[in-house]
């Protein structure tokens, strides 16, 4: 028994997924689900948040058998480094820490934007890319920060000002990109996937905005196959086949949300990307907008409606004619 559990160590591994992605706006929820590969009963799990040379039990994490910890509603301060691992057994038998998984969670109107160029989640290795910081006021003492596979934080290598230009495109580059200031603040992160492979998904880097059209694309490294058709799936399921190798989303709801990838018969698959999709302004907004449209109309009329009674009374007047209007004095 003790050395099947010792054997038991030496293959079970913590796998630690997060859903919906990583990086989210603070209000939002996000969930961390751990999971023991090969094995799948008898487990009760832990989540760690890691800090200088060791990991610290989050306060409010039990040891449970669910296997998923909900961060709900995600602050600011939630942003950081998270492992989980497992134990089962006695006595209990604890796995080796997952790999991180690390949650950037921004303020609501973040004082930067990390503008993209080509703007999209996918890139070609050996291709280039542009990076920059926009949107504030003042753009002195801003950078392009990383996190790539390595699991470092650096600074973009290849930074002139604000701007971060990649003139050869490397797989390990793939990772989540934001802009930092000298006192902290920060952008929304966006995920960067290189891709060794033929095929690319042109997916937006950006959230999509619920009610929007969205147009999926299937790219080819060099040029472009005679036969175009391309299955696109979503979360591993066939969603649509098409001849033009373009998947069209006519208008885009939350549900649109999740991981999406393009398969060619000849050339290969793409790599998934996460879809993002915000919630419309335009619900309230132009509930807003339409009461504030129809208050000033209203309002020209009738003060268009009190001009020409005026200039009636004050025709008859000086007429000498009998009238029923009220003039205005």
């Amino acid at each position: 028994m003790i050395f099947s559990m010792f054997s038991l160590s030496d293959v079970a591994q913590a796998v630690l997924s997060v859903s919906p992605q990583s990086w989210l706006t603070e209000g939002e929820s996000v969930t961390l689900s751990c999971e023991v590969t090969g094995s799948s009963t008898g487990w009760t799990f832990s989540w760690y948040r890691a800090a200088l040379y060791r990991q610290e039990l989050l306060s409010d994490s039990r040891r449970e058998a669910g296997g998923s910890y909900t961060l709900s509603p995600a602050a600011v301060n939630h942003t950081g480094v998270y492992v989980c691992r497992a134990e089962r057994g006695e006595p209990a038998y604890q796995t080796q820490y997952s790999t991180a998984q690390t949650l950037w969670i921004t303020g609501s109107s973040p004082p930067a934007s990390l503008i993209i160029s080509p703007s999209r989640t996918q890139h070609f290795s050996a291709g280039s890319l542009s990076l920059s910081c926009e949107g504030q006021s003042d753009s002195t003492g801003w950078r392009v920060r990383q996190y790539t596979h390595s699991g470092e934080v650096s600074d973009c290598s290849s930074l002139t000002g604000s701007t971060c230009s990649i003139s050869s495109l490397h797989t390990s580059l793939t990772g989540v990109y934001w802009c930092q200031s000298e006192s902290g603040g920060g952008s929304d992160p966006l995920n960067i996937t290189v891709h060794n492979g033929d095929v690319i998904l042109d997916i937006p880097v950006h959230p999509v905005t619920e009610g929007d059209s969205l147009t999926l694309r299937c790219l080819f490294r060099s040029t472009k196959p005679s036969n175009l058709t391309a299955d696109f799936y979503k979360d591993g399921s066939l969603l649509q086949t098409q001849t033009t190798g373009e998947m069209i989303i006519c208008t885009v709801s939350k549900s649109d949300e999740g991981l999406y990838h393009c398969k060619h018969p000849e050339r290969g698959e793409s790599p998934q990307s996460w879809l993002s999709v915000r919630a419309s302004g335009s619900g309230s907004t132009g509930v807003k907008v339409e009461v504030i449209v129809g208050v000033s109309v209203g309002l020209s009329l009738i003060l268009l409606l009190i001009i020409i009674l005026g200039l009636i009374c004050c025709y008859k007047k000086s007429k000498g004619l009998k009238t029923h209007f009220l003039c205005p004095v």
